[in-house]
């Protein structure tokens, strides 16, 4: 019988460091020469909200967020080990981030994924997100498209 427990940690968990580590990877090649750009926004050593969900006691996925505005957040971070994925881990790691933000007072989130994840669009599209013009640091990077969610 497969158990699943979603956790909320900070970015120092163990557990949260390493399916990082194998993220940054992944998109290392994805992105390409990009990379070391995107690179620079994600950094995780002050990110309080963490989620992990893990499956039979395996860390298999994370997802983070953190505060944008006063009445936004950020979601970073997300990442499905490859082998997980298509079991709607994903989407546990989104709806919790999500829960996490209103119990805090947050109203909207935001975030921004690559052109060259198109899976990752189609989730966020299917979980209620729309585009929004590029914002901040990832205004005019053409491999960048951001999102955003109202949220209850």
């Amino acid at each position: 019988m497969i158990m699943i427990k979603i956790f909320r940690t900070n970015s120092t968990n163990k557990d949260f460091i390493q399916l990082v580590k194998q993220l940054d990877l992944y998109l290392a090649e994805k992105d390409g020469d990009e990379h070391s750009f995107y690179d620079q926004y994600n950094k995780v050593d002050q990110l309080k909200q963490v989620v992990v969900v893990y499956e039979n006691e395996l860390a298999v996925g994370c997802g983070a967020m953190k505060a944008f505005s006063e009445m936004a957040v950020e979601i970073k971070r997300m990442y499905t080990l490859p082998e997980c994925r298509g079991k709607g881990i994903a989407s546990l790691i989104l709806q919790e981030l999500e829960n996490w933000a209103v119990e805090l007072g947050y109203s909207e989130s935001i975030l921004e994924t690559g052109k060259r994840q198109p899976e990752a669009i189609e989730l966020y599209q299917r979980r209620g997100y729309g585009l929004i013009p590029n914002y901040g640091q990832y205004a005019g990077m053409e491999n960048s498209v951001c999102f955003e969610k109202k949220l209850k």
